[in-house]
């Protein structure tokens, strides 16, 4: 185990390291998500949803959010379908509730797209490539909302089991797979909320998915967790049966965890508390090589944040792992090529 009050500026390399202590779950961070768009280097979908060019959140809407004392979708989401249900239960005739529902809906799918990789310009080999690097593991654990973990669990060559059913309804009880089990630990962009609490999986075809999820139907509350203080966060993953479920898998992880483009930061405490709780013997986290005293900065803080848990940490080069590859990079420019052809 490093020496708590020593830090050198060494990487070690990906490869060398998983193949003499292969890890057998991998924690996904945003890092790995930046890897492939530049553009989700955003701040808040929040602040993305009130500066979108195409209908934005108005004040109406951000007084909800407000009064709520929330910056997640989420919850305002859902508690205008319980103020929708009790309208009609009551011969109320407001149509204030759903009209505010579709609008933060609408505010929200054009703030997502802002930032989104277009599917079109995802390249087939870069979805293998992505594919091929989750597949090397028995669970993949996620807290990214896109899409580029789904996409590679559906296109690449390897199998995958995201414990949804055929009828796109979450099994908690699925045994039997061999398959790389991946969960989303903050919901996702292809996931939604039941009125019941339960969770369903959208399906729906790669050019539709982004354009308009979980915007026609009125049951369709888009289940994951994106903003706000870690409690905030853990009070959403209590009060769904999908996200609860996978935050204790985590809790329960057994075996080496390699931690990729994940800070770890204070408003994902929830997610260090799990990772404390599985107590692993080992953890390998990326690092970004960008100089000395970075890498020396990062190996201080994780190792402040584990200090006394009795874990070794092994530090890698995050572009030496295939999901740090620079080859996967989508040039954001190529956006613009795009959409300079569609309008010619």
């Amino acid at each position: 185990m490093m020496e708590f009050t020593d830090f050198d500026a060494e990487l070690a390399d990906w490869n060398t390291l998983q193949a003499a202590n292969p890890c057998s779950g991998l924690l996904l961070g945003n890092g790995a998500s930046l890897a492939v768009w530049k553009n989700f280097a955003y701040d808040s979908l929040f602040e993305l949803a009130q500066t979108t060019r195409n209908k934005p959140l108005s004040a109406t809407e951000l007084a909800l959010f407000k009064s709520m004392e929330t910056e997640n979708f989420e919850p305002v989401l859902s508690g205008l379908k319980v103020a929708m249900r009790v309208n009609a239960a009551l011969t109320i005739g407001s149509s204030s509730p759903r009209n505010r529902y579709f609008a933060i809906k609408e505010a929200l799918i054009h703030g997502i797209r802002s930032a989104h990789v277009p599917w079109r310009l995802m390249e087939a080999a870069t979805i293998a490539r992505i594919s091929e690097a989750l597949s090397q593991y028995q669970t993949v654990y996620s807290t990214n909302y896109d899409l580029l973990a789904y996409w590679a669990a559906m296109h690449g060559a390897q199998p995958f089991d995201d414990l949804f059913d055929d009828d796109a309804m979450f099994n908690l009880h699925r045994t039997g797979s061999h398959a790389t089990r991946i969960l989303y630990l903050h919901g996702g962009m292809h996931l939604v909320k039941n009125f019941d609490g339960t969770a369903r999986k959208l399906m729906s075809s790669e050019s539709t998915l982004l354009g308009s999820f979980a915007i026609n139907a009125l049951e369709d509350v888009p289940l994951f967790v994106c903003e706000g203080r870690s409690d905030d966060k853990m009070k959403i993953i209590r009060g769904s049966d999908y996200l609860s479920f996978c935050h204790a898998q985590l809790a329960q992880h057994q075996g080496a965890l390699c931690v990729f483009g994940h800070s770890l930061g204070k408003h994902d405490r929830h997610i260090l508390n799990a990772i404390l709780q599985a107590r692993p013997e080992r953890i390998a986290i990326s690092v970004l090589p960008r100089s000395d005293a970075f890498i020396q900065h990062q190996k201080r803080r994780y190792s402040e944040l584990f200090e006394g848990q009795n874990i070794e940490l092994t530090f890698f080069n995050a572009t030496t792992h295939p999901l740090g590859d620079p080859a996967l990079a989508v040039p954001v420019a190529r956006l613009k090529e795009a959409l300079e052809l569609k309008k010619s």
